[in-house]
């Protein structure tokens, strides 16, 4: 006979899993937490050697184990500590594999050197920015330089200039494009 619901801390492992596994969402879940994220944490710990990474593996390794748990997907329940740590270990190693994979791509794709814009350039391009803003019509010029410069939302610009919010971005989305278009051109409408 189980204990009752009251009672969690007096069930062992393999009846917790099976009342998990049965059950409603409940206290099981906290009391399975309450017994095994310590452990998946102090795996972390150890092996991560970061607190905050150590707190995210034991969050992630327990819902990965009440997800298993739910989908019945945990053969023998008795197991369920040795489970626990296994996929803790499981998910450390997907964790390596993928910052070793990053770390090939940025060798092989990134550069240390940040790309150095000429400043005559620089100056080109906000003159040609600067020209093509003044090739708009006065609404869009308006509805643009209120969204980017003074940091305006749509519904604002809608109600002030007497818009719908769908009109207003349909506006900016259409001068944002001749704005592409021109900057593109040279500075040419």
């Amino acid at each position: 006979m189980e204990p009752p619901a009251t009672d969690l801390a007096a069930l062992d492992d393999a009846t917790l899993a099976r009342r998990i596994a049965t059950g409603p969402a409940g206290a099981e879940e906290a009391e399975l937490c309450r017994r095994l994220l310590r452990r998946a944490r102090l795996y972390g710990l150890r092996h991560l050697r970061d607190p905050h990474a150590a707190a995210d593996l034991a969050q992630q390794v327990m819902l990965m184990t009440i997800e298993r748990l739910r989908a019945g997907a945990l053969r023998d329940p008795a197991m369920l500590a040795s489970f626990v740590l296994g996929t803790c270990r499981n998910v450390v190693i997907e964790l390596r594999r993928t910052h070793a994979r990053r770390e090939r791509l940025l060798e092989t794709y990134a550069s240390d050197e940040p790309e150095v814009v000429p400043d005559d350039a620089a100056r080109l391009d906000h003159a040609r920015v600067a020209d093509c803003l003044r090739t708009l019509p006065a609404r869009e010029r308006s509805i643009l330089i209120m969204t980017f410069y003074a940091e305006r939302a749509a519904p604002e610009l809608a109600a002030e200039m007497s818009l719908t919010e769908a009109n207003v971005r349909v506006i900016r989305h259409r001068a944002l494009q001749r704005m592409r278009d021109c900057v593109d051109a040279g500075g040419r409408p």
